[in-house]
């Protein structure tokens, strides 16, 4: 079997067997096709460790357009891509490289920017400030501002990643009872929950709706019976949440993951346990949650205060 074909077997592979989502299958074909490029090699079996050594090279010493390197993490997903390759192609006993050979350097631990209790609260409220500022009573308010505070409201409610937030449908999500079941990465459900100020949100938008659309954010401009083209994209709410920091008067660069980052450390400070953060973020292993536990540590600023001779 000649590589391209290997490659498209465990392209199919990741589709089929392991159900990957279709963002991960083009990330993968993209990092092997690379890969191949570089290798140029006709079968797996001329994949050899000091070919992907000269690879690791090659990665390090890429430059994007700025002159800047690839970043440890990113060189880091081409060489996951790669051992993940070779071990579909010891499953099929198809001789190469043995999966073991490739040894992922250390990433950097990555460094969360968080907004504060204040400037999570301005951004909070900047859509029912813009109604109140703009002479509009709440009960006949623009759609608009009323949409933002939902999704404000639920993505800080609920943790979810912004593609998940943006495949909700109306019928996906039980205001009343304040809890619900999305699909996450992997295709793994697990159940998040609404707090009052997220159910009390969806309400009073859901309520001001009049299209038929199924999807549970939509834009408001067009015919919204036209359920092709309705649904908010990942790049809406990124660029919808952006103008709310900006009304807010929040400096930092605002993005919806980091209302994801401020929905984890908001529960490990009041007292949440990391496995139950875990389960609520739908991390598959638990040393991802594990990186809030440094921002949140109460205990480690005690001990600082207590001891450090300055604090004296």
């Amino acid at each position: 079997m000649d590589i391209k074909h290997a490659i498209n077997d465990f392209l199919e592979h990741m589709e089929i067997e392991k159900n990957r989502a279709q963002k991960t299958l083009e990330n993968y074909r993209r990092y092997l096709l690379h890969f191949s490029a570089f290798a140029r090699v006709k079968n797996p079996s001329e994949i050899t460790a000091e070919l992907v050594r000269q690879y690791r090279v090659r990665l390090n010493r890429t430059q994007d357009r700025s002159g800047n390197t690839l970043k440890k993490n990113t060189q880091a997903y081409y060489l996951i891509a790669l051992r993940s390759f070779l071990k579909y192609l010891a499953k099929r006993n198809i001789n190469s490289l043995a999966a073991e050979k490739i040894e992922l350097g250390k990433v950097p631990e990555r460094k969360l920017e968080f907004l504060d209790a204040d400037e999570l609260e301005r951004l909070l409220t900047a859509p029912s400030k813009a109604l109140r500022e703009g002479g509009t009573a709440p009960e006949g308010g623009d759609i608009s501002a009323w949409r933002g505070r939902a999704i404000l409201e639920t993505l800080f409610s609920t943790g979810l990643r912004v593609s998940e937030l943006c495949s909700l449908n109306r019928d996906n999500v039980n205001i009343e009872r304040g809890e619900f079941a999305v699909r996450g990465k992997g295709s793994k459900l697990r159940v998040v929950f609404l707090s009052d100020s997220a159910k009390d949100a969806l309400k009073k938008y859901l309520a001001e709706r009049r299209d038929i659309h199924e999807a549970l954010f939509v834009g408001h401009h067009g015919n919204l019976n036209k359920k092709e083209s309705a649904r908010l994209t990942p790049r809406s709410v990124q660029r919808l949440i952006k103008k709310y920091a900006v009304m807010a008067g929040v400096i930092k660069k605002v993005s919806p993951h980091q209302l994801r980052h401020s929905f984890a450390t908001d529960l490990l400070q009041n007292g949440a346990d990391i496995r139950s953060v875990q389960a609520m973020l739908g991390h598959a292993n638990i040393t991802t949650t594990q990186i809030y536990t440094h921002y949140t540590d109460k205990h480690l600023k005690e001990i600082h205060k207590k001891y450090h001779s300055n604090n004296k």
